[in-house]
């Protein structure tokens, strides 16, 4: 309990951070539809955030090292209230782009901030617990920041005000913390080659999982409105995708550590490929139904990455973890960035269930890819213990190493 109110601090900033920077997307997307911005440019807003993100990744314990945890937190959070504030003052979609750019820099930056903070504060003893508490603080506060959009007016000076004025709030409590900053962490080298060459199989699968999880995100609610959801719908829908997601983690790293992951990955894609043909060839889905696959969606696709990242570590050696996070999350970004302008254009041509086809037939890729995979190479029988891979900075990379280094020594 002491170690927990210790860090109420930070998962305090973890939980204002979460609610402003995931009610923006959302956000964007019906301010978007009320503006008259086409498709592709609301899409484009969500490629903009993931290439904000990537930047921030790769800045972010460059900046830790010349400020110090605090200033880097601070700076961050104030380039994410400048582009939330800047919203209405100039409408239109490529300035919008812009200051999206500046929201996902803030999103990497500060959860790196707070990630190495725990690093170095964390022992083996408290490890478990701490990344529990984290990890089940982040997801609750995303699913409370979807539900925003249903209170929040779109297109208006007053809905972008409100998430800046949380935005801001976060600095509160990490800069007033009396805890003492950590020293500043050396940052891992990012080598992309590092993670084909371990297992191409774990590069191909965090691409599908950020294309998956990216488009949904980004580019539903455009979904939503085109089938004829309401505003509060939509929040459901969304929050239903990332409620499924953490729901999970825990069987699917059941199964990851007990049969091979491989075969794992490959059920997981059948299933959401069920569930984006199902949704995609009805005409009319009740609003139930549309959630219940948007749930079942997230529980199928949302582990994908966890359980390849464990099947690349399962063949990296103990020195090579760090620089194959930061590997695999440069993978994500890059799937990322392109997967919403392309769902959008996508949809602007085919209409809305163009998304689901999109995403079932990268899951397809997969599934033929693991099945090549599995007779090129076979699997090891001493792994990694599956770790839920949150996705949030490079950061993660250290304490999964730190929690594999305690599981070894026990």
């Amino acid at each position: 309990m002491r170690m927990l109110i210790s860090f109420a601090a930070l998962f305090l900033s973890v939980i204002l951070m979460q609610l402003s920077t995931g009610g923006v997307a959302p956000l964007d997307a019906l301010s978007g539809i009320t503006l008259d911005f086409t498709t592709k440019e609301i899409g484009f807003l969500g490629s903009a955030h993931f290439l904000g993100f990537f930047i921030g990744c790769w800045w972010a314990p460059r900046l830790m090292g010349s400020v110090g945890h605090s200033r880097a937190f601070a700076a961050f959070t104030a380039a994410g209230a400048i582009g939330l504030l800047s919203h209405m003052l100039v409408v239109d979609p490529y300035a919008w782009a812009a200051m999206r750019v500046a929201s996902g820099v803030c999103v990497a930056g500060c959860y790196t901030v707070i990630e190495a903070w725990l690093q170095a504060k964390v022992t083996n003893k408290t490890r478990g617990r701490a990344m529990g508490t984290y990890r089940v603080v982040d997801m609750g506060a995303q699913l409370v920041a979807q539900s925003l959009i249903s209170v929040l007016e779109p297109a208006s000076y007053v809905s972008y005000n409100i998430l800046a004025i949380i935005c801001c709030a976060s600095l509160l409590p990490l800069t007033l913390t009396t805890v003492r900053q950590p020293d500043t962490p050396s940052a891992p080298r990012l080598r992309p080659r590092l993670a084909f060459d371990i297992s191409p199989l774990a590069t191909a699968a965090v691409v599908v999982a950020a294309l998956s999880s990216a488009t949904f995100r980004m580019v539903g609610p455009l979904y939503g409105e085109q089938v004829g959801l309401r505003l509060d719908q939509i929040a459901w829908f969304l929050s239903a995708f990332i409620l499924g997601g953490a729901l999970a983690q825990y069987p699917a790293g059941w199964l990851a550590d007990k049969f091979d992951r491989r075969q794992v990955m490959i059920w997981l894609s059948v299933a959401a490929i069920a569930c984006c043909v199902i949704t995609a060839l009805v005409d009319t889905m009740h609003p139930t139904g549309v959630m219940l696959t948007a749930f079942f969606l997230g529980f199928t696709a949302f582990p994908i990455y966890s359980v390849a990242a464990a099947h690349a570590n399962d063949f990296a050696t103990e020195e090579q973890r760090v620089e194959l996070s930061a590997a695999l999350m440069f993978y994500f970004a890059l799937g990322a960035i392109a997967a919403p302008f392309t769902a959008s254009a996508l949809i602007e041509r085919f209409g809305p269930q163009a998304m689901f086809y999109m995403i079932a037939s990268a899951h397809g890729l997969l599934v033929l890819f693991s099945l090549l995979r599995m007779l090129a190479r076979p699997t090891l029988h001493l792994r990694t213990r599956y770790v839920w891979s949150p996705r949030t900075s490079f950061t993660i990379g250290r304490l999964n190493k730190a929690d594999r280094e305690k599981d070894m020594a026990d």
